[in-house]
């Protein structure tokens, strides 16, 4: 590419922004817009949409991400599930990304994308361990996977509505709820939310845009000779 590629990040929880973002920090990318998982308001190429604690599958409304802005919408997970893979890509995803890539393989990813491509990259299948990035419970060693089931009950939604949600099993749900709250200290699911409350796991509401790069570049005029 020849210049940058603009790129902005969504998801409803900061410190897994904040995490992608630092993740992505030593690359070839201006980060636009982080936020919240509401429209892009920003003028970007890409839509990263990182799957924390998010709509999956085919609840996900590609389109309302982007409105009229004609970026590309990529998804960021650790489900790798192909049905799932094939319901977002059905409702108009550009890539599917594995959160056990490298940063180098992903902004190779995203250029593909730029490129017209469709890239899905799932990489190693056991994506609960070793993900890149940051999470809420993450200093009190939650896993992913077992952060993200927590901020699904801190949401209110019960065990069903979880493995629905994650694409996971009800027997594989409540083992991460068991290991979970033996981490943070907790018995029952009411302790549970109120713990999650307290240290992250409410879903925020926080939009950044960068103002040195709101305004698109011009494309660079080659004069004649």
């Amino acid at each position: 590419m020849t210049r940058p590629l603009r790129l902005a990040i969504v998801d409803d929880y900061a410190v897994v922004v904040a995490g992608v973002a630092s993740f992505l920090a030593d690359h070839d990318i201006d980060l636009v817009e982080t936020g919240a998982s509401t429209s892009v308001v920003s003028d970007v190429d890409i839509v990263l949409y990182d799957t924390f604690g998010q709509i999956q599958g085919e609840g996900l409304d590609i389109e309302d991400f982007v409105r009229d802005s004609g970026a590309k919408v990529v998804i960021y997970s650790w489900n790798l599930e192909p049905r799932l893979i094939n319901e977002a890509v059905t409702a108009g995803a550009r890539g599917y990304l594995s959160k056990v890539l490298t940063g180098p393989e992903i902004v190779a990813a995203l250029e593909r994308v730029m490129r017209g491509e469709i890239v899905v990259l799932t990489g190693d299948h056991e994506t609960s361990v070793g993900g890149a990035g940051d999470w809420p419970g993450s200093s009190v060693g939650l896993s992913s996977r077992e952060a993200e089931i927590l901020a699904l009950i801190t949401q209110g939604l019960s065990n069903g509505d979880i493995a629905a949600r994650a694409f996971l099993s009800a027997n594989t749900v409540k083992t991460y709820i068991r290991s979970a709250y033996r981490k943070i200290g907790v018995t029952t699911r009411a302790q549970a939310a109120v713990w999650g409350v307290e240290n992250g796991f409410k879903p925020d509401t926080l939009r950044t845009i960068d103002p040195a790069l709101l305004v698109r570049p011009a494309p660079a005029v080659r004069r004649a000779r």
